[in-house]
């Protein structure tokens, strides 16, 4: 009984390495609009002004858990905030949110990299998607 025990569990846990193996993209870089693997993931427009969108990235990201903002630039093309996410199992991701003005619109783009490893398991795409999503609900 205890070898079928001990089979099924080796059992599983190929069956669990194949199924991530084909689940997400072999990726660890996801950008909005550049990622074919992430067709989902758009740039974000906003009618609000740069700095309205810069003070609702930083006030989404200080309520996001295992979010921190680590830099803020801004110039005459708009403003770069450099953010990191740090999941559970403490693997920490770069974000990079670039806010530019196009005529009366203000435009979000995002970029997600892993620091450790060549596949996130699709964590780059799901730190865009908190982030950008959160962001639609604190700007108008």
């Amino acid at each position: 009984m205890k070898d079928l025990v001990k089979q099924l569990l080796v059992l599983a846990a190929v069956l669990g390495g194949l199924w991530c193996a084909t689940a997400w993209p072999r990726i660890n870089d996801v950008e909005t609009g550049k990622t074919p693997g992430y067709p989902d993931l758009a740039v974000h427009d906003y009618g609000a002004g740069v700095d309205s969108v810069v003070k609702g990235v930083r006030t989404v990201a200080s309520r996001l858990s295992r979010w921190e903002i680590v830099g803020v630039g801004k110039g005459s093309a708009g403003a770069e905030i450099q953010a990191v996410h740090t999941t559970l199992f403490q693997l920490k991701h770069d974000v990079t949110i670039r806010v530019r003005r196009e005529g009366s619109r203000t435009r979000v783009s995002a970029r997600s990299k892993s620091r450790f490893g060549p596949w996130d398991f699709g964590q780059n795409a799901r730190n865009l998607r908190e982030i950008l999503e959160a962001l639609d609900h604190e700007v108008f």
